[in-house]
């Protein structure tokens, strides 16, 4: 079987002398094909690419650890590694856009497209303009009245409201002017709602004058605006407010929280008598669900019917008509206080830092010197700079370098009782300092013989170590000579508030007034002859 034909081109095909000879002898003709420049360089490349092949560029490091061909991986991973830091994009703060100045144009301008109602500070909107379609008027009806609602926004001014509700600029400010002698516009509060009446334009284009301006400016106070003769006045109505305080009262039941709230108690009340309770008892165990919850809370009432709960005042329960607990605020910290005078009676440990306690007191391997020894406090783990706080109250007996310990803080708890925090990174007391519970006296850091950043806690009965966790504070606040007597004459006042007293509806005041009478008018009436 014949071999199959190769058809070739002539560009293909090398010609020579012996191809010629063996054609005109009638030889076979042994055809060589012509390498171009495309044959050329695949084959360069097929050559470079075995040997690259052959040059390991990425050996394992995890074999042949010091051999030449590791050393030359780790020389290649330490160089490519260089040039990607050599190339990493510069770490700086982006320069933002700076804020854009808004005048009062522009603010009208924004305001003129926003969807809210007129009431809430938007405007109209731009109108479109007529058609051909329209017949114009040659004068549109108005109304000879009308009455606007306005809130007042945040950030907004009391001029610039009414402005908006259709008040004349210079009417607007008399109008603030007015209101500023009864109270400063800066302290009406963002949402108060303004009823304004706005009476007959003048003249058409001009501002319609008000006849009318009333709002709560406060919650025992309502300011009014009128126009007599043609001139703006100031009227206050004085509002009645009763200050009674609300007492609640009700059984403790399987649940005191969801017995307080069913009573009528406000949840936040109610969170701060379970807190108050908490700090004083155990209401686990001391509470029983017979047991009467007795609160007082600071409370107002006006005579328009708007009522404010304030402050928790009183907290108590009461057994078999027996008082467990009477705990009432005192002072100017609002401290509680019980009824013998003892004030904020708190038990346990306070950690010194928000953290984990990674070794404790007792025999250890010292983690630098390498030998066991004994471990004379408790470590907390916690972040560089972490606050550091005192455990109870005290005095500051040391602050500063103390050898191992690095930046240290000794406190004087009393009773021979001393505790000391190590390894400090920055103090925030000095010596003699009176310190409270709770107060941050120093940051976290790594200090002294440490390996990293912590808390080494040290507490000292007599100058001999002990174990900081076997040891519980109770901080106690005593009052005593005419604080406590008149702590009890309050406390006395307080427990004879009926419960519900504060629920009644009050009558409400007259309105007062407040301009003076001229001296005509003083003579229009009868006089009594004596």
């Amino acid at each position: 079987m014949a071999a199959p034909a190769v058809s070739l081109s002539h560009d293909q095909i090398v010609p020579g002398a012996q191809e010629n000879a063996d054609a005109v002898q009638g030889r076979p003709v042994r055809l060589r094909r012509r390498h171009g420049l495309t044959d050329r360089f695949e084959a360069w490349r097929l050559g470079l690419s075995a040997r690259f092949d052959a040059v390991d560029l990425a050996p394992d490091l995890a074999r042949e650890i010091g051999s030449a061909r590791w050393l030359r991986g780790f020389a290649t991973m330490l160089a490519l590694g260089a040039v990607a830091f050599a190339f990493w994009p510069d770490i700086s703060p982006l320069r933002a856009a700076p804020p854009m100045n808004i005048d009062a144009r522009s603010r009208d301008e924004y305001r003129s497209q926003m969807i809210m109602p007129l009431a809430l500070g938007a405007d109209s909107g731009r109108h479109m303009g007529a058609t051909a379609a329209v017949t114009p008027l040659r004068s549109a009806p108005e109304r000879p009245r009308v009455e606007v609602l306005a809130t007042l926004a945040q950030g907004d001014s009391f001029a610039r409201m009414l402005q908006r509700s259709g008040v004349g600029s210079a009417e607007a400010t008399r109008i603030e002017t007015l209101v500023s002698r009864a109270l400063p516009a800066s302290e009406i509060e963002a949402g108060t709602r303004v009823d304004i009446v706005l009476g007959r334009r003048p003249a058409p284009g001009e501002a319609r004058p008000l006849e009318r301006l009333s709002f709560r400016a406060s919650f025992d106070l309502e300011l009014g605006i009128v126009r007599n003769d043609g001139n703006l006045s100031l009227e206050r109505t004085p509002i009645r407010v009763d200050d009674t305080p609300l007492r609640i009262r009700g059984t403790v039941g399987d649940s005191l929280y969801r017995s307080a709230r069913a009573a009528g108690a406000p949840a936040s009340a109610v969170q701060q008598y379970l807190k108050t309770l908490n700090e004083q008892t155990d209401q686990d165990s001391e509470i029983r669900p017979t047991d009467i919850f007795d609160m007082v809370l600071s409370h107002r009432r006006a005579a328009t019917g708007e009522r404010q709960a304030g402050q928790l005042l009183y907290a108590g329960v009461e057994r078999g008509g027996d008082a467990v607990a009477q705990l009432m605020r005192w002072g100017d910290d609002g401290k509680f206080y019980e009824a013998s005078g003892v004030g904020e009676q708190r038990s346990g440990m306070v950690a010194p830092v928000p953290g984990r306690i990674s070794s404790n007191f007792g025999m250890r391997r010292h983690p630098i010197l390498g030998y066991r020894r004994m471990h004379s406090g408790m470590d907390f783990k916690a972040r560089h700079g972490t606050p550091i706080v005192a455990v109870t109250d005290g005095t500051v007996s040391g602050a500063g370098r103390m050898g191992g310990c690095g930046n240290a803080v000794r406190l004087n708890h009393g009773g021979g009782l001393q505790t000391r925090y190590c390894h400090m990174s920055r103090l925030a007391v000095s010596g003699g300092q009176s310190v409270r519970r709770g107060q941050v006296i120093g940051y976290v850091g790594s200090t002294g013989l440490s390996t990293g950043p912590h808390l080494h806690y040290e507490m000292y009965r007599g100058g001999r170590a002990i174990d900081p966790a076997s040891v519980s504070f109770v901080t106690r606040a005593q009052l005593s000579g005419s604080d406590l007597r008149r702590f009890r004459e309050s406390l006395a006042r307080l427990k004879t508030v009926e419960p519900g007293a504060a629920l009644e509806s009050l009558a409400p005041a007259a309105p007062v007034e407040t301009a003076p009478k001229r001296e005509i008018e003083k003579l229009e009436g009868p006089r009594q002859i004596g």
